[in-house]
C-alpha cells in the first residue's frame, strides 16, 4: 500500500535535480508540479536560479511540461514568460494530466519524471501513471487550503514511509 506514495528519489530543491543526470538515465522530459516545487505557492514569478534550471535543462534537449492544480491565470502568468508549456487545473493524482503531458512531448514513459512537493498528487498520481517520481521538499511551510488539508495525511504516510526506510 505505502508503495503508492514512495518516491523514486528524494531531493531538497529542483536544483539538485541536474541536466547531466537525466540524461544518463535516458531522460527527456520532466513533468513537474508548480507551487512549493518551483516556486512557493503565493509567489507569482520564477527567481533567476529557477530561470537558470530551465535553460540549462533546455540546453540539454529536455523538455518541461508544468502541470498544476492550481487556477489557469496562476499556472499561465508563471508559465508563459519562460515559454513552457502548462496544464492547469490537472485534477493530480488523476492520471489525464500526465498523460497530456506525454503526449505535447512525444516521450515514452520511462524517458520522463514526474517532479512534486506532494505525495497525495505528485508521487501517487506519477507513481500510478508509472513514471519515475522525484519528491521535492516544499519550498515554504504554509499552503493553500487544500494542501493542509494533504499535508496532515502527509505527515501521517511520511512516518509510516520513514519507519520503513522509504524516504
Amino acid at each position: 500500500m505505502l508503495n503508492v506514495f514512495t518516491p523514486n528519489r528524494h531531493v531538497n530543491n529542483v536544483l539538485e535535480i541536474k541536466p547531466e543526470d537525466l540524461q544518463e538515465r535516458n531522460i527527456k522530459g520532466i513533468i513537474t508540479d508548480l507551487d512549493n516545487t518551483l516556486v512557493a505557492w503565493d509567489q507569482p514569478d520564477a527567481p533567476e536560479e529557477i530561470i537558470e534550471w530551465f535553460r540549462k535543462m533546455g540546453e540539454a534537449d529536455i523538455e518541461i511540461v508544468i502541470a498544476s492544480n492550481n487556477n489557469e491565470n496562476r499556472v499561465k502568468l508563471f508559465s508563459e514568460p519562460l515559454d513552457k508549456s502548462f496544464i492547469h487545473s490537472a485534477r493530480k493524482p488523476l492520471a489525464l494530466a500526465f498523460q497530456k503531458a506525454r503526449n505535447g512531448m512525444g516521450l515514452k514513459k520511462e524517458e520522463i519524471i514526474v517532479v512534486g512537493d506532494q505525495l497525495l498528487t505528485d508521487v501517487l498520481g506519477g507513481n500510478l501513471a508509472g513514471y519515475y517520481t522525484v519528491l521535492v521538499t516544499p519550498i515554504v511551510e504554509t499552503d493553500g487550503f487544500w494542501t493542509r488539508i494533504n499535508r496532515k495525511i502527509e505527515k501521517w504516510i511520511k512516518k509510516r514511509l520513514r519507519r520503513k526506510g522509504k524516504i
